[in-house]
């Protein structure tokens, strides 16, 4: 059974090939746009940033223009359409915030996931009641956010674990995250018990980094996580946490940079199993 693809990462490729294919028409946006009747070149722009969801009848107007061959264009017709997909699985992601969509679509097309967490538990593995507290703690600065809805998100990513090809998912978290901190103590347990029984799934490898085991040096300064597809093609893509719009990584240097940050982290970090040892103990606490 083919692993769903990740639109976010194919109108990435998708805006990629575009932008390639019109450079080697020496043409410029606004004559691909003159061509095409289209009013600005805001249009053009955003497909080739992969900034948004494109229309199908527009690519093929595009590919149109560039003059691409038949077997060439009937690849990015497929890229295309995984770009834009509504089907399935997809429409279930509606209520989602964009931010949260954005990390359900990386997580659901990937074949192997990172993450680095300095501070909280990865939202992959939270519990609802963990997950309840720290979206409400972040209400505090975001009235808007619908805090059940948030919640509701978080339980609809953590599906992707649980589907029968799963993606290979690691979990590097600092000593930190395992302190109660100001959660109550009954979240906080719950939230450690299923740390330790996640580890009991084949694909779900959690790790702890405990204090100045890697170095100050190494640590990053900003939680992070990692992604790789099946399709070699589509480019590895690594996604930095921050207070407002999160920054998404896809160059080979920057990808290469956080890769060799995760080996670095991953051989300071404790084994699997002395992390559930350690788990196991801090939940008898």
């Amino acid at each position: 059974m083919p692993l769903p693809t990740s639109p976010v990462i194919r109108r990435a490729r998708l805006g990629a090939e575009l932008r390639q294919l019109r450079r080697r028409e020496s043409l410029t946006l606004e004559q691909v746009c003159d061509r095409l009747g289209w009013a600005s070149t805001s249009k053009l722009s955003r497909i080739e940033l992969g900034q948004s969801r494109p229309d199908l009848a527009d690519v093929l107007d595009l590919l149109d223009v560039y003059k691409v061959p038949t077997p060439a264009r009937e690849a990015l017709i497929v890229i295309a359409r995984d770009a834009a997909t509504s089907r399935g699985w997809w429409k279930t992601l509606g209520e989602m915030s964009e931010r949260q969509r954005t990390y359900a679509e990386l997580e659901a097309g990937a074949a192997d996931i990172v993450e680095y967490q300095p501070s909280v538990v990865p939202g992959l593995l939270q519990t609802p009641a963990y997950a309840r507290v720290l979206v409400s703690a972040g209400a505090q600065l975001t009235p808007e956010v619908d805090v059940e809805a948030e919640v509701r998100a978080r339980a609809l990513r953590q599906e992707v674990l649980r589907r029968a090809y799963p993606p290979r998912y690691t979990a590097v978290l600092a000593e930190a995250v395992c302190d109660p901190g100001d959660l109550p103590v009954a979240v906080w347990r719950e939230q450690l018990r299923h740390l330790v029984a996640v580890t009991g799934l084949s694909h779900v490898t959690v790790r702890l980094l405990p204090r100045g085991a890697a170095g100050g040096g190494l640590h990053p300064l900003t939680p992070y996580s990692c992604y790789a597809f099946p399709d070699p093609a589509d480019p590895r893509t690594v996604m930095l946490e921050a207070l407002t719009t999160d920054v998404r990584l896809a160059t080979v240097l920057d990808v290469d940079r956080y890769e060799r940050m995760t080996a670095a982290l991953l051989a300071a970090a404790l084994s699997s199993e002395e992390t559930v040892t350690v788990l196991a103990r801090r939940v008898g606490e």
